[in-house]
């Protein structure tokens, strides 16, 4: 005797070797013996062979017309014998038995499983619904097939240049234009990006990495709402400002728009000397919780990048309060009384007012008339020459002094032979021009705004209000622990810059934790010991913390962002001066720096090398969608003869940013970028 049964779901055929009670002992066509319930059993037959009937069966079951069948049974539960007899119109043979039980079984949709070989038709608007779903799914498979050719023969299909964005960084996986593109992609044996670049979904590797920090951080776009004339309200300062009786000047590259900070130098009749740090003052226009105020903190800071940049605040706010040429500008001003014999600092004093602002100086018109050579000799003509000369010499007593309290905290003092970059971009051809970080007129508005900063934080320290500083100091772990530079409500020294306070507050155009600083300094210059009961924020204040949360994630996003787009600048550099051997310098282990770019990359496998050694790389290829480099080393010279070799303070006891690192960053003047292998080299902060 054979039998057909269920088991785990399955229909199988056997013969029946032995009985025990409900048991039969079978054994498969594969020689398998097992052990198979009387319950389970659906079909006893002696004839044909078990393989026969199964075979047999299948062939019925497929020529089984589903729709005739569901009417036959009728709504009331049926057993697969029963219906068999009314659909053959004869009692079932085995054979037809089986494939009658292997149809019902496949059409889940027209038949509902009841038990062991009995079953009920699915009522008609169910069966209509899911017949509706399968003709809707395979109508999508025709259409996604569709879309895979087009995609492969280097088409873009119309549905998906609307959602290409959406596709990339953030798909619906069940939608058929996704399954197309995963479709296609692993048939080509490539990437969603890459694919979307080959058909033209996008332009260029470059609108790849812009896109996809858009989407993510600027997801209603990176354009502002309409100000003035209807719209946003333009902030204006108080009318009532006084004018101060100074010629200031700004120092910044040909390319800043955001120019936050200007300096004035007046000689007094005692022989002391005035020196004027006057930063912009949206905050006199801006109140917290209005329009303008809830666009910055959405954004919390610029975004740099080389050729390009997205403002926090909007043109025609910055074009209100920038400190521009020819104008008479709101400022927040510190004055520090000098005493140019040992450049002692007599006393400060901190005001609003507005501010006559001469000239804007440009780092491209003065850095080969300015250096220590011509300052020291007093060579040369070019504007502010005097006033630059005694700012110079502030500046080298200031950074003498952060030394000494540096040393203070148990560091060694910062080396200045450091070699930064900045990117020019003009109709995609980058320029990347080499300058030694410690340039004069770099020091001297690194040192100037470290002391206003410094200066500031101590101010709102002894007011009783609550600011947000810069702390650098070991982390949990004791004495030997890991320098961190984190953001606090409270003073804290800055070890790194070697000052015991560190408040940000001279960009507010550009970082939003400056615009608020700035609040809470008005408040101190205006209301003296009655400061901390009118400053926007109190101590313990929930909204202050949270924007130091919110600025710390967005800062290390666009960070991050201006590090991959500064690479890939890099790339477009080497195809376009056709670099194919190159010099770099050894950093660390297996991590190498091209002399000309801030091109950072590892060589694995290549000996050991002296770090500072400058070795020849052969550059193998790159590619700008992973912004990946692969290159081999060629030959080993030497140690690198010049300031390009970048073995300072911070790779020799990971204390952190060096001083100028922290302060130029702040200022958009260059940044210190920390590459994924960890070693910090430094980058433009973006062409402001």
């Amino acid at each position: 005797m054979n039998v057909f049964f269920e088991e785990s779901g399955d229909f199988k055929v056997g013969a029946v070797l032995s009985q025990a009670g409900e048991a039969y002992q079978v054994e498969l066509a594969s020689g398998k013996r097992t052990k198979v319930k009387g319950k389970d059993v659906l079909i006893q037959f002696e004839k044909p062979e078990p393989e026969a009937l199964l075979a047999a069966a299948k062939g019925i079951a497929a020529e089984v017309d589903l729709d005739f069948l569901w009417e036959v049974a009728g709504q009331e539960e049926f057993g697969f014998m029963e219906l068999g007899a009314e659909y053959f119109g004869h009692a079932p043979l085995p054979s037809e038995a089986a494939g009658l039980v292997l149809a019902l079984h496949a059409a889940p949709i027209y038949f509902h499983k009841k038990g062991r070989g009995r079953y009920k038709a699915a009522p008609e608007q169910t069966l209509k619904a899911a017949l509706a779903g399968i003709e809707k799914k395979k109508q999508q498979a025709i259409v996604q097939a569709a879309y895979v050719e087009e995609l492969k023969a280097g088409k873009l299909p119309q549905a998906m240049q609307s959602i290409v964005h959406q596709l990339l960084f953030k798909p619906d996986k069940n939608t058929i234009e996704y399954k197309a593109l995963e479709a296609a992609a692993n048939e080509l044996q490539t990437t969603a990006p890459r694919l979307m670049l080959s058909t033209g979904g996008l332009a260029s590797p470059k609108e790849l990495h812009m896109s996809r920090f858009l989407f993510e951080h600027f997801p209603r776009g990176a354009g502002f709402p309409q100000v003035g004339a209807g719209g946003v309200p333009l902030p204006k300062a108080p009318d009532d400002l006084p004018l101060a009786d100074v010629a200031a000047f700004s120092i910044d590259d040909v390319t800043t728009t955001e120019i936050d900070d200007a300096f004035s130098v007046v000689k007094l009749d005692d022989g002391l000397v005035r020196v004027g740090i006057h930063i912009a003052a949206p905050g006199l226009g801006i109140r917290p919780d209005d329009a303008i105020d809830r666009i910055a903190r959405a954004r919390m800071s610029t975004v740099y990048m080389p050729g390009d940049k997205i403002t926090m605040l909007p043109d025609e706010v910055v074009d209100a309060f920038t400190l521009a040429e020819g104008t008479d500008c709101p400022a927040l001003s510190l004055y520090a009384v000098l005493d140019p014999s040992d450049w002692t600092v007599v006393s400060t004093t901190t005001r609003a007012e507005r501010v006559p602002i001469k000239s804007n100086l440009r780092h491209n018109d003065l850095d080969e008339l300015v250096n220590e050579e011509t300052l020291a000799s007093g060579a040369g003509a070019y504007p502010h020459k005097e006033e630059l000369g005694l700012l110079w010499q502030w500046a080298l007593q200031l950074e003498a002094g952060r030394m000494k309290k540096r040393e203070a905290f148990g560091l060694k003092p910062e080396q200045a032979n450091r070699v930064d970059f900045n990117f020019y971009v003009e109709d995609d051809v980058v320029t990347i021009v080499r300058r030694k970080r410690g340039a004069p007129l770099d020091k001297i508005v690194a040192e100037l705004m470290i002391f206003a900063n410094s200066t500031w934080g101590k101010l709102l320290h002894d007011s009783g209000v609550p600011g947000i500083y810069r702390s650098q100091g070991p982390g949990a772990g004791g004495w030997n622990a890991k320098i961190q530079v984190r953001m606090v409500t409270h003073a804290a020294p800055h070890q790194g810059l070697g000052v015991d306070q560190y408040a940000w507050s001279t960009s507010p155009l550009r970082r939003y934790t400056d615009l608020v600083n700035q609040w809470q300094i008005l408040a101190c210059a205006s209301h003296g010991v009655t400061a901390p009961l009118v400053a926007p924020f109190k101590h313990r204040d929930a909204t202050l913390f949270s924007i130091v949360s919110a600025f710390d994630a967005a800062y290390a996003a666009y960070n991050d962002f201006q590090q991959n787009m500064e690479r890939y600048w890099c790339l477009r550099w080497l195809g376009q001066e056709n670099a194919r051997q190159v010099d770099a310098v050894v950093l660390k282990d297996e991590v190498v720096r091209l002399v000309e770019i801030p091109l950072v990359t590892r060589l694995a496998g290549m000996p050991q090398v002296a770090r500072g050694a400058q070795v020849k790389l052969d550059i193998v290829r790159w590619d700008e969608v992973d912004l990946s480099l692969e290159a081999r080393l060629l030959e080993v010279a030497a140690l690198a003869p010049d300031a390009s070799v970048e073995l300072d303070e911070e790779e020799e006891d990971d204390t952190g940013e060096a001083a100028l690192a922290e302060v130029v960053e702040a200022e958009g003047v260059v940044a210190a970028v920390t590459t994924e292998e960890g070693v910090e080299v430094p980058a433009n902060a973006g062409t402001a």
